[in-house]
């Protein structure tokens, strides 16, 4: 089956979102691992907390993101399977997925803990936006009619 060039416009940026996804969650272990920019922002934030307190806070987060990592992959691949099935309903899901992703997102580089910074440093944050960009091209690409030869 061959597809348009429309259809492999929106199936591009959908699996530009799908590895921009898994790198925001790969960085965060490659962040633990070298950096410490998560730990350190703890730290920073709760200057009290023990070592223990801040890597099972590190933990604690890298558990949730990579949930919410893996939910954006598997909301990745449904909506590019719905876009390749040519089902009707792809435009409004993955219209949903990508007003999902963006509060979800915009919640982790927003959103301020009780010491009054954010829960994520900014380069985390702002990576967990990127599939975003993603998300809003291929949205509106799918909502724009294709060129017809």
């Amino acid at each position: 089956m061959t597809k348009t060039r429309h259809e492999r416009r929106v199936l591009g940026a959908m699996y530009t979102g799908l590895g921009l996804t898994v790198i925001a969650t790969i960085a965060l272990y490659v962040d633990r691992a070298t950096t410490h920019l998560l730990a350190d922002h703890i730290r920073s934030g709760y200057p009290a907390y023990t070592d223990a307190h801040v890597q099972s806070a590190v933990t604690t987060y890298l558990a949730l993101l990579s949930a919410v990592g893996a939910l954006g992959v598997l909301a990745w691949l449904w909506t590019a399977w719905a876009v390749r099935a040519g089902r009707r309903w792809a435009r409004p899901a993955a219209t949903v997925m990508l007003v999902a992703g963006a509060v979800v997102g915009l919640t982790g580089l927003l959103t301020k803990d009780t010491s009054g910074e954010t829960g994520l440093p900014s380069a985390l944050g702002w990576a967990g936006m990127a599939p975003c960009l993603a998300g809003l091209l291929a949205v509106a690409l799918l909502w724009r009619r294709p060129r017809v030869a």
